[in-house]
């Protein structure tokens, strides 16, 4: 069952899109057009005079939003049933408040996925007007989004986002998550088509409470024919299609306390199947593989675990605990506030204890300083008395230390001469070191010299007769190169003697090739005349010998055509004899 404050949120968002001048009421007209509306999809039997009846007293023009939420509870919340199609209610707020505030954008999605958008934040949603989704839900819906779409999860990106938010003090209304996803502010790079199918499945998991879907074969109850159907398993029924576009619903399987899912062994042909049994018929199913069954198997089972127990369906359980959990963190920091605002308030009387104590030192401390005057001023007159007897002291001891510097230049003048004299006694004596050294390397030079000439004149010996060597090398060169020449002479007059008996016998070859030309043409011409002599040759023989076989006329005669075919078999003939010669 939807609770209240799930269908007062879409219901607040038509109340303010019929609210065109933003002041927070809207007409009795417009208002009855809602109400009609409401209690079409609601199912519930709608009084037509009932509004005008609730605000009879009030004739004053527009009714805001105080004003009609006691005729909305009254007259329309309190009667609702369990029957009514959530989904519908939905679309018919978003169809009045959504061409307002997304007509202008440039989105990514599509209308029909920012409406899956706007239910999942009314889902998500406080239960305050105006609605806004804190941070911890707005992450928890990116990051199921993610999931679905196989991404994964940026933490630096939404602390960044995170702390822009904190920055304007200010949480997001539905609007603006539609503009976050559709600007693809988390999602960007991705496949448009990926994205819409995360959207699909979250908004599927969150509001439609599709806890699992998905292809499975079904055994009928008739025909007991295996048929591939499309299931979706919510927390107090199990809905099947004939496909995921859910056009045609073609039963649905009503789970209670007394229902119970089994394993059934492969039969028939089927594999990986089990039993849901109900109280008045079972229904046998077939999954893909041994995990798809298990998972369905386990699904089924928690569902009826929770009617059992009166639990609610799993994220709706989830939701309530992170709510909880907020607001016990809430009350926390409530509570440490209060703590806070106590500890600054003992803070601020101690403070005021301290100033006073401040004020009491500071007087104190005023005649302290009186005192501490006299007793400076007391010491200010005994150091200038002491003062004075340091100055003449000191006038003394600077006649005495003029006159020890007097005689201290004298010792220093006396000293300076000496060292002169013993600066130049060293130099003196560093010049003869000087020149009795000079007179050493000079000796050792001549020495150095007598033994390099030496060793030139032996250099020069080898250097002649090293020249002499290369010499007669060049000679016995130059011999050998000439020989070479000669031969490499003789070769070539070889050469061109043999180049030229190899053009004389090319052109014997070519007159020998013209007369064998010649003998062909006359051999033809001789053997063109052996043709001709033969037939005239055989024509007279024949008319000779066999004078009536040459006419035309009896058994035995010749025609033209056995004629020619013989002339043709002797020629033959002859070619071939003519070849074999």
């Amino acid at each position: 069952m939807i609770s209240r404050d799930e269908i007062l949120k879409p219901i607040w968002y038509a109340f303010t899109a019929l609210d065109v001048d933003r002041n927070g009421k809207v007409s009795k007209s417009q208002l009855k057009v809602l109400s009609y509306n409401l209690c079409t999809i609601l199912r519930i039997p709608h009084n037509t005079s009932a509004l005008e009846e609730h605000f009879k007293d009030d004739d004053e023009g527009p009714v805001s939003t105080q004003g009609y939420m006691p005729y909305l509870n009254m007259c329309i919340l309190n009667k609702i049933q369990a029957n009514f199609d959530f989904n519908e209610l939905n679309k018919m707020c978003w169809t009045l408040s959504a061409p307002k505030h997304i007509s202008g954008k440039h989105l990514l999605i599509s209308g029909a996925e920012a409406f899956k958008v706007w239910c999942i934040f009314n889902y998500l949603s406080e239960d305050k007007y105006p609605l806004q989704i804190v941070i911890e839900e707005l992450e928890y819906f990116l990051r199921k989004l993610l999931a679905a779409m196989g991404c994964s999860w940026n933490e630096d990106r939404f602390e960044d986002y995170k702390m822009q938010l904190s920055a304007k003090k200010k949480h997001l209304n539905a609007w603006e998550l539609i503009e976050l996803i559709g600007m693809g502010h988390f999602t960007k790079g991705i496949n448009p088509q990926t994205l819409s199918m995360g959207i699909n499945e979250v908004y599927q998991e969150l509001v439609m409470d599709v806890i699992k879907q998905g292809y499975m074969m079904k055994k009928g109850h008739k025909r007991k024919n295996w048929t591939e159907r499309w299931f979706e398993l919510h927390l107090n029924y199990m809905s099947y299609y004939v496909s995921e576009d859910l056009l045609e619903q073609k039963g649905c399987i009503s789970l209670d306390r007394n229902c119970c899912v089994e394993s059934l062994p492969d039969k028939d042909g089927k594999k990986n199947l089990f039993i849901i049994k109900c109280v008045e018929k079972s229904f046998e199913i077939s999954a893909s593989d041994k995990k798809t069954k298990q998972e369905w198997i386990q699904a089924i089972q928690d569902c009826i675990v929770r009617i059992r127990q009166g639990l609610s369906s799993p994220h709706r359980e989830s939701r309530q605990k992170r709510r909880e959990l907020r607001n016990r963190l809430k009350a926390e920091k409530e509570a440490m506030e209060n703590r806070m605002r106590q500890l600054q308030l003992a803070n601020e009387s101690k403070q005021a204890q301290l100033e006073a104590m401040t004020k009491k030192l500071q007087e104190a401390s005023v005649r302290g300083d009186l005192v501490e005057q006299r007793r400076l001023q007391t010491q200010i007159e005994l150091l200038d008395q002491y003062r004075r007897d340091l100055e003449q002291e000191k006038m003394a001891r600077m006649q005495m230390e003029e006159q020890v510097v007097e005689k201290a230049n004298e010792v220093e003048q006396y000293w300076q001469r000496m060292q002169e004299l013993e600066e130049m006694y060293r130099q003196l004596k560093k010049a003869l070191d000087d020149e009795r050294q000079a007179k050493e390397d000079e000796e050792a030079l001549s020495k150095l010299q007598a033994r390099l000439l030496q060793e030139e004149a032996s250099k020069r010996l080898e250097l002649e007769q090293i020249h002499l060597q290369q010499q007669e090398i060049l000679t016995q060169s130059q011999k050998e190169k000439q020989e070479l020449e000669r031969e490499r002479a003789e070769k070539e007059r070889a050469l061109q003697a043999a180049q030229e008996q190899l053009e004389i016998l090319r052109r014997q070859r070519e007159g020998a090739q013209e007369e064998y030309k010649v003998v062909t043409k006359k051999l033809e011409r001789a053997t063109n005349k052996t043709k001709t002599w033969n037939v005239n040759f055989l024509k007279y023989h024949l008319s000779e010998t066999c004078p009536t076989r040459m006419t035309n006329w009896g058994p035995a005669a010749f025609t033209e055509t056995e004629l020619d075919e013989m002339e043709r078999i002797w020629q033959e003939n002859k070619n071939r004899s003519h070849d074999g010669q």
